[in-house]
């Protein structure tokens, strides 16, 4: 019996010592999987250099670094970095980006709007560090405390250099040819056949004891194609009082009104028919656009001009302007700068001055210095563009890539 109940306490102690060790290996936070969460934390990123970002306008800094040592070496799965900015050493530091691992750089841009709580002021001390994220955010790193840096926006983008060089070109182009055309030199333009049938156009009138029709467009007085075509609606009106034919100029705009009537009244006066001039040639209809096409419409079929003339800024009233001169039975010479309408003219009119030719017939009609000047030194500049474009071309098929590198320019 005796034995028995020592073979039994044995037999006990057997069982319960395995269960009491798996309770202390349980139990503790340095066995299992417990024990590989609690490592080391990884290195703070070293090395942080600040500068004000270059070619900008100001209200950016640019940071670099070196990587923490444990990027990319598996401690703690380092997954990226934050930049924290502050405007003390002491804080305090606030949030200002995240940037995955691997990252050496970063481009800290804040709001030019004063209203902005992201605004970011020039001239004014800033101070960064950058810490080092895990996927264990217990055990992340901070680095030392980088600055002060101040951000300032820059005068010139040297990024730039190509257009300051090609612009100094140009200037010289222009200045240059201004100079030739002011000391009497017969600078070549190429005639134009729209601007060369304005006087057949208007011969026809004259003969026929009808008006000439001007339309100055859409545009305001500061579009540069109404300003091209005050100078054709100048030369135009000399010939008409030079000839006693009538001349009728619907305005959309009242401000283009003005100018217009003004310069009709000045070509009558070089004309030396100062007297021929009446108000009423040159008048305001309405800024409504098809209520302003329908009055010109009405015009053309109540006093079925000879001759057509639209030249300026048009829009999508281009086409039934044109179909209503064509079935009046007019002559029709058109000049705009709005692309998409061109088609239109070219399909009804029976001339049309396509783009820029708008504005050269501005320089061949009124043979001004300055008119002459621009335009020889557009053309030479265009010349210059395609012969560059055409060097660069052959130069990058022989694998030189210099060439390229120089006229490359930043935003």
């Amino acid at each position: 019996m005796k034995r028995q109940f020592l073979l039994l306490l044995l037999l006990c102690f057997a069982v319960a010592a395995p269960l009491a060790t798996a309770q202390t290996a349980e139990d503790s936070p340095l066995s299992g999987e417990a024990a590989v969460a609690v490592s080391p934390a990884p290195g703070p990123v070293s090395n942080i250099q600040l500068k004000d970002t270059d070619n900008d306008h100001g209200h950016s800094v640019t940071l670099s670094w070196e990587i923490s040592p444990d990027d990319g070496a598996g401690l703690n799965n380092v997954i990226g970095y934050e930049i924290h900015r502050a405007l003390s050493p002491e804080g305090p530091f606030v949030k200002r980006a995240g940037v995955p691992a691997g990252s050496h750089s970063h481009v800290d841009v804040g709001s030019k709007e004063e209203s902005s709580p992201d605004y970011m002021k020039d001239y004014i001390d800033y101070y960064y560090k950058i810490r080092t994220i895990t996927a264990d955010s217990a055990v992340n790193a901070e680095s030392t405390v980088a600055g002060p840096i101040q951000s300032y926006g820059q005068w010139f983008n040297t990024g730039r250099v190509p257009v300051l060089i090609f612009v100094a070109c140009f200037l010289a182009l222009t200045l240059y040819f201004i100079n030739r055309a002011k000391g009497g030199a017969d600078l070549y333009v190429r005639p134009l056949a729209g601007i060369g049938a304005v006087d057949e156009a208007i011969g026809r009138a004259t003969e026929m004891g009808k008006p000439i029709l001007y339309v100055l467009g859409l545009g305001t007085a500061a579009d540069i194609a109404t300003i091209a075509s005050y100078t054709i609606l100048g030369r135009v009106a000399k010939k008409v009082a030079e000839y006693q034919t009538g001349l009728i100029v619907p305005c959309y705009d009242p401000i283009v009104m003005t100018v217009a009537q003004e310069t009709v009244k000045a070509s009558y006066a070089d004309a030396g028919r100062p007297d021929s001039y009446k108000e009423d040639m040159v008048y305001f209809v309405t800024q409504s656009q098809f209520a302003y096409v329908a009055a010109v419409n009405g015009t053309m079929l109540r006093d079925l001009p000879a001759t057509n003339i639209y030249m300026g800024k048009f829009y999508a009233e281009s086409l039934i302007l044109a179909e209503t001169g064509a079935l009046a039975g007019s002559i029709q010479i058109a000049g705009t700068d709005e692309i998409a309408q061109i088609p239109f003219f070219v399909v009804a009119c029976d001339y049309t001055l396509i783009g820029e030719e708008l504005y050269a017939a501005s320089a061949y009609l009124g043979r001004e210095p300055l008119l002459l000047g621009s335009l020889k030194a557009q053309d030479y500049a265009k010349a210059g563009v395609i012969l560059i474009a055409l060097v660069g071309f052959i130069l990058l098929n022989f694998g030189v890539d210099g060439f390229k590198e120089f006229f490359f320019v930043s935003n």
